[in-house]
């Protein structure tokens, strides 16, 4: 070879004879030539005034001017928050005996002479019969001295007492007056509450009005029965007789409760009642239950 092709070779060397410089690269023992190598950029990009999340990702960018300050909830810490505690009160004695009553009451088996009470007469009608029955309420005290004034005075001008007050018509109450009532049929509707305590003091007032042929109904609230005849509670109220005007509006309130409670609750005063689990009772039960119909199909 002469001196120039020499020189030229090593001005221009094939691809085969180049120089192979190792370079760093993520995978172990590769080998990268010089001539593939990126050029290097001689900008910089600023960086971003809050830092930002990935652009997969559903966080929202977090603000640095906010100090996240976390509450420490220990003892002379930070306030505690607001908490349902109902279930730590005491509650006055009265109020857990009838809860404990009720309770009682849906679990155990109740005979039917007591589950009868739990039928009452309906919204509307028992409106109609608190309306007839305060239209007959008896005379307060006041209403009654003052009668009884015109009266002594009729007697002493020689007049007859009927002339000057006309013959009350009133509601009757009273357990025993009532009974008497009943027994000899002068009572034309006989009205008990179902939360008479204790229960056993009006337990045969249905069975005695159905002998008779009284027409009755249970209504709901002893304390609404009270305030017709000016007291707190009123174990039972009866009417015997009405005015003229008012024959025809009680006629039609007792064919309603023969017809749309007595005849309805006939079936039911024959029943038991209670007899009513807790959820987590009727929970277990179902469990079992299905269990058992499981095994059965295996």
């Amino acid at each position: 070879h002469t001196l120039e092709q020499t020189f030229s070779r090593l001005r221009h060397p094939e691809p085969s004879q180049r120089c192979v410089v190792p370079h760093p690269s993520p995978l172990h023992g590769s080998i990268t030539t010089t001539d593939k190598m990126p050029p290097k950029s001689g900008k910089k990009v600023a960086p971003a005034p809050f830092p930002q999340g990935k652009a997969g990702s559903k966080k929202a960018p977090k603000n640095p001017l906010l100090e996240r300050k976390p509450r420490n909830f220990g003892i002379g810490q930070d306030i505690q928050p607001r908490r349902n505690l109902s279930r730590m009160v005491k509650w006055p004695e009265y109020v857990r005996l009838q809860r404990q009553k009720k309770i009682l009451s849906m679990r155990l088996k109740v005979p039917p002479a007591i589950a009868q009470f739990q039928h009452v007469l309906d919204r509307n009608t028992a409106a109609q019969a608190f309306k007839l029955l305060n239209k007959y309420r008896p005379e307060t005290k006041a209403e009654k001295k003052e009668r009884l004034v015109k009266e002594a005075t009729a007697i002493k001008e020689g007049k007859k007492k009927e002339d000057v007050s006309k013959k009350p018509y009133t509601v009757k109450y009273g357990l025993n007056h009532v009974v008497g009532l009943i027994e000899n049929k002068k009572a034309s509707l006989v009205l008990i509450p179902n939360d008479v305590d204790p229960i056993e003091l009006v337990l045969f007032l249905p069975a005695l009005c159905r002998k008779m042929g009284v027409p009755f109904a249970i209504i709901k609230g002893k304390a609404r029965l009270g305030t017709v005849v000016h007291k707190k509670t009123a174990a039972v109220l009866a009417l015997t007789e009405v005015r003229s005007e008012d024959k025809n509006e009680l006629s039609k309130l007792v064919s309603a409760i023969k017809d749309g409670y007595i005849e309805k609750t006939e079936q039911a005063r024959k029943q038991w009642g209670g007899g009513i689990m807790g959820a987590k009772a009727q929970k277990r039960t179902e469990k079992k239950r299905k269990a058992l119909e499981t095994a059965i199909k295996v």
